[in-house]
């Protein structure tokens, strides 16, 4: 299954849906005493899960073409945005840093999430080094703590796309990255969440990021240097991974700040960071004074 969150014939919030096809089933047309969020399903269990799952397939619901509705972030009300650094060894080497041993690990804050096709604006007072990092986006389901790598899958509900927008000039000026990548607007996600089940191996994703339609990363989520499996085991040492935590993987190499010369985001670019089978996700910036 797909979820959104999704601005139906123009109204002021988003409505939680289902996606059919082409057609957006609202999840409070399906069942009695709907969730009203990803984040309200995810957190009341498996069991309303599968009355939704069983609806659907049912048949039920108010269904309507999606085509042209704007979208709000794909996860909403996250406990936590839990964001893993330096996973592709090309990323790496070329911003001249070094993987360590264990993960590098950092939050996100909420006021960054944004949704498809959104516009994030930034000031360039703030920063002219503004890069894009398609990720692999992890969103957990059952609550996780001290699991084993074995188990580690079966606490994820889905998976969406991220693009770790970061401002160069502070992630660099500073020892933590959480500011700089954090700015209003600096996490889009979506535009979906695609369930678990229909996601056959998260280590055998094709991922890329495409500039004003300009080709800048080409990989697989398969050169990450620690699967999803093993982030979520050490993530999840002595810490409980609450249902909704979004995790964002790391991000593979041809990152604009690196490329000589440089391939940064500015005033009416557009990028667009797609995994294949989970779906697209385009931002368009706009730089004031």
């Amino acid at each position: 299954m797909r979820f959104s969150h999704l601005h139906l014939d123009g109204e002021p919030e988003p409505t939680f849906v289902v996606k059919v096809g082409d057609q957006a089933v609202p999840v409070s047309s399906l069942v009695e005493n709907a969730p009203g969020t990803l984040q309200d399903l995810l957190e009341r269990g498996p069991d309303e899960w599968a009355r939704v799952r069983e609806a659907v397939a049912a048949g039920g619901g108010d269904r309507q073409p999606f085509d042209g509705a704007e979208y709000a972030s794909a996860v909403n009300r996250p406990p936590a945005i839990m964001a893993v650094g330096l996973n592709y060894a090309a990323h790496s080497g070329e911003l001249n840093l070094k993987t360590d041993n264990t993960p590098t690990v950092f939050t996100l804050w909420p006021n960054s999430l944004s949704g498809h096709d959104r516009t994030t604006t930034w000031s360039r007072r703030m920063s002219e080094a503004v890069d894009y990092e398609a990720e692999l986006g992890v969103v957990i389901g059952r609550p996780a703590r001290d699991v084993t790598e074995d188990e580690a899958l079966d606490h994820v509900f889905g998976y969406t796309v991220v693009n770790d927008i970061s401002a160069r000039n502070i992630q660099y000026s500073e020892a933590q990255w959480s500011r700089c990548k954090s700015l209003d607007g600096f996490t889009p996600t979506g535009p979906d969440v695609v369930t678990a089940d229909e996601v056959v191996d998260p280590q055998d994703l094709h991922i890329w990021t495409t500039v004003d339609g300009e080709t800048m990363q080409d990989a697989s989520t398969g050169q990450m240097v620690r699967s999803v499996a093993k982030l979520i085991a050490h993530l999840s040492q002595g810490i409980t991974l609450l249902p909704g935590t979004l995790i964002s993987t790391g991000s593979p190499g041809g990152s604009g700040f690196s490329r000589t010369p440089q391939v940064l985001l500015g005033d009416g670019t557009t990028v667009t960071v797609g995994i294949d089978g989970i779906g697209e996700l385009t931002t368009h910036c706009r730089v004031t004074d």
